[in-house]
């Protein structure tokens, strides 16, 4: 989602003169998008700040800090880095010009971080540069309040767009060339935005009726949270739409029912367990992945144990995983019971092993076999190009450029961790 704002704030300032730059010291205006998820990621932002210096032509840029840091630390920015012009939350990001003119008018320390959603989505066009694969928000905020979790608190109450406003950026991004969308929500499963009668409509209501567009070839969605995985619609566009990938990540942190309940998670296990053999049973080759929280409060090594039980039960193709990291706030981050972080790092290094194995595991079952690749960029090295399966995977095969953009057979020759190796 931060990948979408960005693209959406490039395209905001474009008519008001700016271009983007690759090199910093060009910029006479440098924005951070921020994510305040984890506090590592917040305070890369501070660190990014103390190394802005004035540009090339001797001047100092304007800064601006963007994305859930702006909306969760406020004016504390100003004070911890002087050199921040303006603060914008999220869902403000919108006003980008109208702030600039203040900074302008020698207003120093422009700051907005009201939570005015519509406002955002009916002011910013469809960025102009061609993405084979695009990201298109229909969903944002989350009401469940799990206690580790900061994003209520940064991007708000759950919101649904209006079918007929996601349906017309879809169109969009299309005739600029995507072959892909991705639809992006914090919890994006929860969503239930209106069609033309005012009346609320499901995600599988919504795949379905983007499916109908011609030129759209490929739907992913993400991020789901399982409490909200009872949408019928969507088992079934999983087995009888073409056009939605088989792949799902499907977050569920933990694999005690204890810690889970800790979390506020609203799930258990089992129910977990439910909806992995429901999708199976309508898409029988859908491949998972998940996110995992190592060392929450009061975890122990039997809690520790379920998780790892949970993981060689699903079998994923990839996963996140991180050290839980206590976020201001939050009603996690009070608990008296924290895990000693020697311990954090011995068992992410244990869940770590396994999950890289399994998708090892899931990668090598394809030598030999054929996967269909969208090609979106070139390699790392000369010659190669680089593409995502149908299961998500990085796909990498020798060519030349003229092939991003296209869908084609490519046979699987040898394939590790991370990605597979293959010839169109």
């Amino acid at each position: 989602m931060n990948v979408y704002d960005s693209l959406k704030m490039e395209a905001l300032l474009k008519p008001h003169g700016f271009k983007v730059t690759q090199e910093e010291k060009e910029a006479d205006l440098i924005i951070l998008n921020t994510c305040h998820i984890r506090e590592k990621a917040s305070e890369k932002v501070y660190s990014e700040l103390g190394k802005i210096t004035n540009n090339q032509s001797g001047k100092k840029p304007t800064v601006i800090v963007a994305g859930c840091v702006a909306q969760a630390e406020g004016e504390n920015i100003f004070k911890r880095a002087k050199n921040v012009d303006i603060v914008v939350g999220p869902q403000s990001y919108h006003n980008l010009p109208k702030l600039l003119e203040k900074v302008k008018r020698q207003e120093k320390w422009v700051i907005d971080l009201d939570f005015d959603e519509e406002n955002k989505f009916d002011n910013v066009d469809v960025p102009d540069s061609p993405k084979h694969s695009s990201f298109l928000t229909i969903q944002e905020g989350c009401d469940k309040f799990c206690h580790f979790c900061c994003v209520p608190y940064t991007r708000g109450k759950e919101y649904s767009r209006k079918i007929a406003e996601i349906y017309r950026e879809a169109l969009g991004l299309v005739s600029n060339g995507a072959k892909e969308i991705t639809l992006l929500g914090q919890n994006v499963n929860a969503f239930h935005g209106e069609d033309e009668n005012g009346n609320p409509r499901s995600l599988g209501w919504l795949i379905k009726k983007l499916a109908n567009i011609d030129g759209l070839k490929r739907i992913r969605y993400t991020t789901s949270h399982p409490k909200d995985m009872v949408d019928e619609e969507l088992f079934e566009v999983h087995g009888g739409e073409t056009k939605v990938m088989p792949f799902l990540h499907l977050p569920v942190q933990s694999g005690s029912d204890k810690i889970l309940k800790s979390m506020n998670r609203k799930h258990t296990k089992d129910l977990y367990f439910n909806i992995i053999d429901k999708f199976r049973k309508y898409r029988p080759d859908i491949a998972f992945s998940s996110d995992f929280i190592v060392g929450y409060p009061g975890e122990t090594d039997a809690d520790f144990e379920d998780t790892l039980e949970l993981v060689r039960h699903v079998k994923y193709a990839q996963c996140y995983s991180f050290k839980y990291s206590p976020r201001p706030g939050t009603p996690a981050s009070i608990i008296t019971d924290q895990v000693p972080e020697e311990v954090k790092t011995e068992r992410l290094a244990v869940l770590q092993h396994l999950l890289r194995e399994q998708q090892l595991e899931f990668n090598q079952q394809f030598v030999g076999l054929d996967l269909e690749v969208l090609f979106d960029k070139p390699g790392k090295y000369t010659g190669q190009i680089i593409g995502k399966s149908q299961y998500f995977q990085s796909v990498v095969v020798k060519g030349g450029e003229e092939i991003i953009g296209n869908i084609s057979k490519v046979r699987v020759l040898q394939a590790g961790a991370s990605s597979v190796v293959g010839v169109i």
